[in-house]
């Protein structure tokens, strides 16, 4: 199972409040139908079943126009099955049919045929699907709206508003919250025109949003095609996974070489699944794509959204970059000193202060100022930059970052699988407080990333006895220590070749 977890554009510059409001208005239709619709299945399928028993076992009783279109659409799409329930050899499905093939009065039996007809026309006037799904048998002009926010099941609509928030959120960001909107309903209902034209007379509803994000997917390809989706692979039977990063031109064509395959060789609606509605979204969505593009709409777009996002400066850095001018460092560094200790400061005020600082050649302060920095990049989840400010902290002379900021940058490391680098500074983190309760938790998570990540028992057993002979309390602690210890000892044993000296007396410090 392949499942995109990320891409490389995942940052708009507005929050994407319509796709955000797609996806509301999806669970909350979901939530509104789908118990109604579970219980409405049954009775609806139980009653085609008899229909279509009856009317293969006496095809010379009389039926409403509805339930012969049903009955003659049946029989044409699916002979084979039609050809075994005429058949009188086989064994009955259920005791009604027994009773049905007792019966020989005429009249008995085009009785029942009318109470079919009559469940048949009730359960379908209650129907939501009737109303609301698209059946490309008789179309409802509500149904291309509606039939795009009904689902199956809770895997039909997490799967599907995943892929919309993927594709969707950068492509509103791009279009904007008119072009986006119109684009995804649009979509949608091309979709299951398309479905309507691959699939004529079926008498099956369709529903689900899949043919409009199909849509956005291939828009996607058009606008993006270059960036790198984060894919993870489940496989095995403990579904054990493995991360890799694709590029769009050519995850996405794949993609849609299995909805064809599957649409062309399996059936167009094969596993219940509409094929051909998501081929013809995806084909639609890169057309429209294009079009935008071409159109001169989608720059328009673009132009507006710029206008009301366009960065205007603070007043605090607007009066300290006046003195900075006016060639008065002293007067804008106490500027922004006041901002910044008030506890209303911002990243540029913390920034242009750190810059101040280095041109005064203020390296105490300015240290200050960039561990500031970096803790208001950690807390605002700009981890890029925030490992770019320690890496200006370690060049200009800095040793000691505080050790709690410096815990968090190793565990950002970590989320980043940038297991090396986490070690690596973890290991620097224990040196540099060794009676600080950070170094015990940084020795911990080196020995399990060397242990679990990095296949280094040897580095594993170092960091778990330097916890364990750490001077900082830790009885909480100590099980799992001394777990590490015997897992590595366990570890690094089923490595060392007999008569050499083993590899684990390297020690990392």
């Amino acid at each position: 199972m392949l499942i995109p977890l990320r891409h490389e554009n995942m940052q708009g510059r507005r929050w994407p409040v319509i796709s955000i409001a797609l996806i509301a208005i999806n669970f909350v239709a979901f939530l509104g139908t789908h118990w109604q619709i579970e219980a409405q299945a049954p009775k609806q399928s139980e009653t085609r079943v008899h229909i279509l028993m009856l009317a293969a076992m006496h095809p010379e009783l009389s039926m409403s126009p509805e339930v012969q279109e049903f009955v003659t659409n049946f029989r044409g799409k699916n002979p084979a099955v039609w050809k075994k329930v005429e058949s009188q050899t086989r064994q009955p499905e259920d005791g009604w049919e027994a009773k049905m093939r007792m019966t020989e009065s005429p009249s008995a039996l085009q009785d029942e045929m009318d109470s079919l007809e009559q469940r048949f026309a009730d359960i379908e006037h209650d129907s939501i699907l009737a109303h609301y799904a698209f059946v490309p048998a008789h179309p409802q002009p509500i149904a291309y709206v509606t039939a795009n926010f009904l689902h199956g099941g809770w895997l039909h609509i997490i799967g599907n508003m995943w892929f919309l928030w993927l594709a969707g959120t950068i492509l509103e960001d791009t279009w904007g919250r008119i072009i986006y909107p119109v684009f995804y309903l649009l979509s949608g209902a091309m979709a299951l025109e398309f479905h309507a034209w691959s699939n004529p007379g079926s008498l099956a509803a369709t529903l689900g949003a899949s043919g409009a994000v199909a849509a956005l997917m291939g828009a996607f390809l058009v606008r993006f095609p270059k960036t790198k989706i984060e894919m993870m692979w489940l496989f095995g039977f403990g579904f054990r996974s493995y991360r890799f990063h694709a590029r769009a031109y050519w995850l996405l064509p794949l993609w849609l070489f299995m909805e064809l395959f599957s649409g062309a060789i399996l059936g167009g609606s094969s596993g219940g699944v509409a094929h051909w509605a998501h081929v013809g979204g995806f084909v639609f969505g890169a057309v429209a794509a294009v079009g935008l593009g071409y159109s001169g709409l989608e720059h328009v777009a673009n132009q507006a959204i710029e206008a009301k996002v366009t960065w205007t400066a603070e007043p605090v850095i607007v009066q300290a970059t006046e003195k900075i001018d006016q060639g008065n460092l002293d007067e804008a560094i106490s500027i922004l000193q006041t901002n910044v200790g008030s506890g209303a400061a911002s990243i540029d005020a913390c920034a242009l202060l750190s810059q101040l600082y280095w041109r005064k050649n203020d390296v105490p302060n300015y240290h200050g100022a960039i561990i500031k920095l970096c803790q208001m990049h950690l807390k605002a989840q700009n981890v890029d930059a925030a490992w770019e400010d320690f890496g200006q902290y370690l060049n200009s002379g800095g040793e000691r970052m505080p050790a709690s900021t410096w815990l968090e940058l190793c565990r950002t490391a970590e989320g980043q699988q940038n297991f090396e680098r986490a070690v690596e500074e973890y290991d620097r983190l224990a040196r540099a407080y060794p009676k600080e309760r950070q170094s015990l938790l940084a020795l911990m998570a080196a020995g399990r990333l060397s242990l679990k990540k990095l296949n280094r028992p040897a580095e594993a057993l170092h960091f778990y006895r330097a916890a364990a002979d750490s001077p900082v309390p830790h009885l909480d602690w100590a099980m799992n220590i001394e777990g590490g210890i015997q897992e590595a000892q366990k570890s690094l044993a089923s490595v060392e070749v007999p008569g050499t000296k083993a590899w684990s007396d390297k020690s990392p410090v």
